[in-house]
């Protein structure tokens, strides 16, 4: 597989509730993330997705973009939840073709928002 199909496969599997998959196959044991609410360390963030999996779950979740730089790959996805939408960038940094980095930015969409060309 290619790091954009790592990148892209981890996002579905985890978006869909699959962490532990996702996990095991894509991120590596030393993997370490930027999300500002939880620890730095891949169990931290693994079990924060487990849970927002069980509170909340990912309704859909469409990968719009996708691009690479050598070792880096940044997905936009729009994500789909019950309660509203977001969009989503996923930055992601490999070694090996494991996952050692994420930072994840995400803004919910103003179904009210005045920008007529909207978030994608």
């Amino acid at each position: 597989m290619t790091k954009k199909e790592i990148a892209t496969s981890f996002l579905k599997l985890a978006g869909s509730g699959k962490v532990q998959e996702a996990y095991d196959q894509f991120v590596a044991i030393d993997f370490i993330h930027h999300n500002q609410y939880f620890k730095g360390d891949r169990a931290s963030l693994k079990a924060a997705m487990e849970d927002a999996h069980e509170t909340e779950p990912n309704t859909f979740i469409d990968i719009k973009n996708c691009y690479q730089d050598g070792d880096t790959v940044i997905t936009h996805s729009h994500v789909g939840k019950e309660a509203m939408d977001i969009t989503v960038v996923h930055i992601f940094r490999f070694e090996n073709d494991k996952i050692v980095e994420l930072w994840d930015l995400g803004q919910v969409i103003d179904k009210d928002s005045p920008n007529e060309n909207g978030a994608f």
